[in-house]
């Protein structure tokens, strides 16, 4: 488990590859984004942007956010506390996703010595290295002195 201390701007960290495959951005849309292009493989063909079916970004955000546990393991989790996200390219069925994270900021708290705020940029890219979903987040990061109350 990774703590403050070991955290130092610039650090990135990579995922392993996880498959989008068809049954599962359909199971997904379905339960949580039931959208055509998302759902129906003949109606997405005539969408005028997705022209064919395409993971719900909020998908592509939950994949990455498994991915992110498993390459970026620090203490107590990640704990958010502010994140942005763009989605400047669709998933597609069977891209195969990995998330790139990179360490852009540590803030000290003022008022509270044993955690600061790291700032994270992640790049979800596919296979053939197309940015699938670009997120600057911020999360809370403990000091391996940390005492829980």
């Amino acid at each position: 488990m990774l703590y403050l201390e070991d955290i130092k701007l610039g650090d990135c960290f990579i995922s392993r590859e996880y498959e989008m495959t068809l049954e599962e951005i359909k199971q997904f849309a379905h339960a949580y984004d039931p959208q055509v292009f998302h759902t129906d493989e003949d109606q997405a063909k005539a969408h005028p942007i997705f022209q064919g079916i395409a993971a719900s970004g909020w998908h592509t955000s939950a994949v990455t956010m498994r991915l992110w546990t498993e390459c970026f393991p620090v203490a107590y989790g990640l704990i958010g506390s502010e994140s942005s996200i763009r989605w400047p390219r669709p998933t597609r069925p069977n891209d195969k996703i990995r998330v790139e994270v990179e360490i852009a900021a540590i803030t000290p708290s003022k008022t509270k010595t044993d955690r600061a705020i790291v700032t994270y940029v992640t790049q979800t890219l596919n296979q053939n290295d197309d940015v699938l979903l670009i997120s600057t987040t911020k999360i809370v990061v403990f000091k391996k002195e940390f005492k829980a109350a």
